[in-house]
């Protein structure tokens, strides 16, 4: 059965953190509502039986989101 990705285990961040973050910075807050579509397209594809193509085409999909939030939440030192 597919399962949903955890998103702040990912970042290590918490949910009252991470929603502070959201309160504040629009693009984060649009970003998360985009990440969290995408992540109910990979688990809808996973388990109608999509091919492995396509699955993988959306996961690539919800992980260049999830590098542009990251990128926010932990922005490069340097």
């Amino acid at each position: 059965m597919p399962v949903p990705h955890d998103l702040l285990a990912d970042l290590h961040i918490t949910e009252d953190k991470f929603q502070a973050l959201i309160d504040k910075d629009q693009d984060l807050h649009k970003l998360h509502k985009e990440y969290n579509a995408k992540d109910k397209e990979v688990l809808a594809a996973e388990g109608n039986g999509t091919n492995d193509e396509a699955v993988n085409r959306l996961r690539k999909e919800r992980l260049l989101i999830k590098d542009k939030i990251e990128r926010i939440i932990h922005p490069p030192k340097g």
